[in-house]
């Protein structure tokens, strides 16, 4: 079955205020869907995945033979072994963003020129989807991305994961990415369009984030929790290795500056706006660089006690 899919090109027709519902039940139910029509070329695409699969191929795959998992992996084999792998992960994963693009791969051909443009379009859907969140809570237009920025314009982090799961002859034994929420704001996802994997945990059931061509998978990450005091939740996912076919996975962080300070909106708190109940703030106010450094050791651990952890402003 799946999670639900949303014909991105409807919020700009007739038929918007429709999409528009559609997306804040799936923020509110889901916290997980997928986009079509979402105006990122077909040609772009195509060539991100062939620069991305080159790229491991070329510059990463020796690498990960060597790596820590497959060397725990032989080690259980070699041992006869009923134990399984649990605190590293079956992923070869290197991230790109503007502030270390010095080190970004430099042997495959395109990979550069790809993924900058790339990142320069999904960065802009980004904008896009942020904004219409901001209507669907009754927020300001702008609200989340200026909260982001911290008050000073174009200094959230966008950052991006290039991650592979190379076949696993024994997927009991390991995980190819333990469960956890994402730390930031809004995730963008471009998976795999064969290699399925990666699930999402929806009313205690794991379910499959579909393998669906060309389309973006849209989460939301723990802040968008918090600015919407709980309305929209950050939802736990995993990645579970496959024996055959390896998996491309890109995702696109759209995260607050580490010296924003985040907090439920106080339009969301107020009683006097219409049509919204006032409730509580359920979350404390805090700098997401300090959300970080709680997260960073509390990862693959439950939510709840990060909040209760970083330290309140």
């Amino acid at each position: 079955m799946g999670i639900p899919v949303v014909d991105f090109s409807k919020v700009d027709g007739k038929e918007r205020a429709d999409t528009l519902a559609l997306i804040d039940h799936y923020c509110q139910e889901w916290g997980f869907f997928q986009l079509i029509n979402h105006g990122i070329s077909e040609d772009l695409l195509d060539r991100v995945k062939k620069v991305a699969t080159e790229c491991y191929k070329l510059e990463r795959e020796a690498g990960f033979k060597n790596s820590k998992p497959v060397q725990l992996l032989n080690e259980l084999l070699e041992n006869n072994s009923d134990e399984k792998i649990e605190n590293v992960d079956w992923e070869d994963v290197f991230l790109l963003s503007d502030e270390n693009d010095v080190e970004w791969p430099s042997k495959t051909p395109g990979f550069i020129e790809t993924m900058k443009e790339y990142r320069t379009e999904l960065k802009k859907l980004g904008h896009k989807v942020m904004e219409i969140m901001d209507e669907n809570l009754g927020l300001p237009k702008g609200y989340i991305k200026n909260a982001f920025d911290g008050g000073v314009d174009n200094t959230a982090f966008f950052g991006t994961k290039v991650s592979h799961y190379p076949p696993c002859p024994h997927p009991e034994k390991v995980n190819a990415l333990r469960a956890h929420t994402d730390a930031g704001g809004v995730v963008l996802l471009f998976q795999d369009d064969e290699v399925k994997g990666l699930q999402m945990l929806k009313d205690g059931v794991w379910t499959d984030v579909q393998p669906l061509k060309n389309s973006i998978v849209i989460n939301t990450g723990d802040q968008i929790e918090v600015l919407s005091n709980g309305r929209y939740k950050s939802i736990l996912h995993r990645v579970v290795p496959q024996t055959d076919g390896q998996r491309r996975s890109i995702a696109s962080f759209y995260n607050p500056s580490l010296k924003a300070t985040i907090a439920p909106a106080p339009q969301l708190l107020d009683p006097k706006v219409e049509n919204k109940a006032s409730d509580p703030a359920k979350y404390p106010k805090f700098v997401f660089g300090d959300y970080m450094s709680v997260y960073l050791e509390q990862k693959f651990q439950p939510k709840g006690p990060r909040f209760q952890a970083v330290k309140a402003v």
